[in-house]
């Protein structure tokens, strides 16, 4: 008996394109909304620390970022922004993410966005690999697909 190859239950790039097709550029607009969703919800959040989140602000955004991130990803296994593009996020097994996934993938992302060279490198692997994976979604063995009509 073989071992089955760490990410069969996956659509295959070759056989199944359309689950990757424009996948890169839909994750990019869906970071611009979420981005935008983040800031609005830091605004609102500003009065309920008494204006003084304006003194931490960056720390203040990258919370909520993390927070937003990981509670629509922990739910839907997408963000708001993913869900309006039409794509989600899958596990190696072809499952939604769970809420320790979606915990460990924000946490790539923030390393990931925190780094310019590890950023660059991982919007690399995202427009060169079959499956369009970003580094965290390499580490992980996670994919974002199109959703299913």
């Amino acid at each position: 008996m073989t071992a089955a190859p760490m990410m069969d239950a996956l659509p295959d790039p070759d056989l199944h394109a359309e689950f990757y097709d424009g996948v890169v550029t839909k994750r990019f607009l869906a970071w611009l909304i979420d981005i935008t969703f983040i800031f609005v919800l830091t605004l609102i959040a500003l009065p309920f620390t008494l204006f003084i989140g304006l003194l931490f602000y960056p720390i203040l955004f990258v919370t909520v970022g993390v927070l937003y991130r990981w509670w629509s990803l922990a739910r839907k296994s997408a963000t708001p922004g993913m869900r309006i593009c039409g794509i989600h996020f899958l596990n190696r097994d072809g499952d939604p993410l769970g809420p320790v996934e979606a915990a460990l993938h924000v946490a790539g992302y923030v390393l990931s966005m925190g780094t310019f060279l590890v950023q660059v490198l991982s919007i690399g692997l995202m427009l060169m690999t079959p499956r369009r994976q970003g580094l965290t979604d390499l580490a992980m063995g996670t994919v974002a697909i199109n959703r299913a009509a």
